[in-house]
């Protein structure tokens, strides 16, 4: 074990306590939809965003930007799901644009943006890429960074290959440096799930998910959706667009098929990040509870944050917390 990394890394908990109530199973109980409601309704009103086209690496990239705000430097933020367009993160991240320029984008093949010549080999470089190269493109000399699940792999990737451009970086319940995740997540999600919403995620085997078929990632991509909530109703009033994508199934397959490790890349990687992890998000989170170097970020300068009663989602399911620790953090 490096013990020079974890020496540096600093794991921060809301309440001293936290370990002793996760042994005990005593969490105040996940906000309900009507609580949601009422934080939402307390927010001014989402901007508008203005969409733009950006060429850039041969893409016609469909841009969404909030208003400037003089100050702190614009937020780019990445969606997860490999196979959806930003309205996965809008209106969702609306509290950042009160204090600064909020930008997303859809990604290669998703959304509005065109697809690759040939969208069967395009690969998580690919999508990393692309966002220094929208950076430079849009004229922004340095810029902060969201990641969001896969979005959060994308986001570490491209901060590795764009230091200079990436000032900061927040990753909400992002994956692991290595996909040693998976298998983990799936026995997540089928314990989680109900007997038939259980029925759609186990028809889907994981070997299937190695093969670039779009209609059954995105019929897969929706069966487990319910599991990424800590409250059932919360669950039952968020569902995702049924999204169909080539390029995203391709890149989201491959990484399925064979596998990922990033971790030589993102050691290197010294842009202070904050991460902000749901204690109920069936992704386990990726650093090292048990002092396991083999799911650690391996981020060098990093703070992880354990957001109490959330799932995947925090920013719908712990909105307050969330947005003051990222606040904090920026």
């Amino acid at each position: 074990m490096n013990h020079e990394l974890f020496q540096l890394q600093e794991i921060i908990k809301p309440h001293e306590d936290w370990f002793e109530q996760r042994a005990a199973g005593e969490f105040k109980p996940p906000m309900s939809y009507t609580d949601f409601l009422e934080f939402r309704r307390s927010l001014p009103r989402p901007p508008r965003l203005e969409r733009q086209t950006i060429r850039a690496r041969g893409i016609e990239f469909a841009v969404f930007t909030s208003p400037p705000i003089a100050g702190p430097p614009p937020i780019v933020c990445v969606n997860g799901g490999m196979l959806y367009d930003h309205s996965m993160l809008w209106p969702a991240l609306s509290p950042l644009a009160m204090k600064r320029q909020v930008i997303l984008y859809d990604q290669r093949g998703r959304g509005e943006s065109s697809a690759p010549p040939n969208p069967g080999e395009a690969s998580v470089d690919d999508d990393a890429a692309d966002i220094g190269a929208l950076r430079r493109a849009l004229g922004i000399r340095r810029w902060d960074i969201f990641g969001h699940s896969w979005g959060g792999g994308i986001a570490m990737l491209a901060a590795a290959g764009d230091q200079t451009g990436v000032r900061r970086m927040v990753l909400a319940d992002p994956v692991w440096p290595t996909s040693d995740w998976m298998p983990v997540l799936r026995q997540n999600v089928l314990a989680r799930l109900g007997p038939e919403q259980r029925n759609g995620v186990a028809d889907v085997s994981e070997e299937s998910l190695g093969t670039p078929d779009p209609n059954l990632h995105s019929t897969y991509s929706r069966a487990v959706y319910p599991a990424w909530f800590a409250d059932a109703e919360m669950a039952a009033r968020f569902t995702p667009p049924h999204a169909l994508s080539a390029t995203g199934t391709a890149v989201l397959a491959r990484l399925r098929r064979s596998g990922y490790d990033w971790r030589e890349r993102l050691r290197a990687l010294s842009t202070p990040t904050l991460v902000l992890h749901g204690d109920l998000d069936p992704l386990p989170i990726g650093f090292p509870l048990a002092n396991d170097p083999e799911n650690s970020y391996i981020l060098p300068n990093v703070r992880v944050v354990v957001v109490p009663a959330s799932g995947h989602m925090p920013f719908w399911e712990a909105p307050a917390l969330f947005f003051s620790l990222i606040e904090s953090f920026l």
